[in-house]
């Protein structure tokens, strides 16, 4: 498979509130081979991820609509710092803080070099912060970002087949001491018949042993003498 058909594999998803710089993130990203979603706020982005809060007075607990989740994967967001409503920043919250969104790498972009900004962004689990306007080498690095989540997801593939495996070595595990129960019960009546042959030869052993002195039978020279 070529880079150009790997490349397609991955989906993008470009946030922006200016109509230009979408415009050329997303040609700079197809340009790449990749495909790419756009859309103009942080609110849509979630809404397009299928984020969504159940319970506004509490802002811990959040969830994946899956009416609103589409069908196409996300690998990886890349957004604008300075939005109205909902900053870049924000987005990123609350993603990370979502368990079915936070492994989604994000990138932020910013036409402003603010280091305080960019330090930021990075403690909150960015993974990149480019400055705009955004170049074809900026997108050269969102590559290997995204390739981590298909790793993941293979790995969850190859996983399945493993755990199957440990169970059904699990199951015979198990039924490997009923096996050898069976055969201690098969071992038994030998072992009785083995108890009974003995003991019918200590009765004959007692026997021979307990005869009276007067009925032994003497023998001379190979003949028998009767004794009165």
């Amino acid at each position: 498979m070529g880079m150009a058909a790997a490349d397609s594999e991955f989906h993008v998803l470009a946030v922006d509130d200016s109509l230009i710089d979408r415009k050329l993130v997303e040609r700079l990203l197809k340009t790449s081979s990749f495909q790419v979603t756009t859309v103009d706020s942080g609110s849509k982005a979630l809404e397009f991820l299928g984020w969504h809060e159940d319970d506004r007075s509490n802002s811990n607990e959040t969830s994946v609509s899956p009416k609103n989740h589409q069908e196409v994967e996300v690998n990886l967001v890349i957004t604008d710092y300075c939005m109205p409503g909902m900053t870049g920043y924000d987005l990123l919250k609350k993603m990370k803080e979502s368990s079915s969104l936070r492994n989604i790498p994000v990138v932020i972009m910013s036409s402003e070099n603010v280091p305080s900004r960019i330090t930021r962004c990075l403690e909150e689990g960015a993974e990149e912060f480019f400055l705009k306007p955004m170049k074809l080498s900026d997108v050269n690095k969102l590559r290997p970002h995204m390739m981590k989540t298909k790793c993941k997801d293979d790995n969850n593939i190859i996983e399945k087949p493993e755990k199957q495996e440990k169970q059904e070595s699990n199951k015979e595990e198990e039924t490997t001491p009923q096996e050898t129960d069976d055969v201690q019960l098969q071992t038994p009546p030998q072992s009785l018949q083995e108890q009974l042959n003995g003991n019918n030869n200590n009765k004959r052993k007692s026997i021979d042993d307990g005869l009276p002195p007067d009925r032994t039978r003497p023998r001379y020279n190979g003949l028998t003498v009767m004794s009165n």
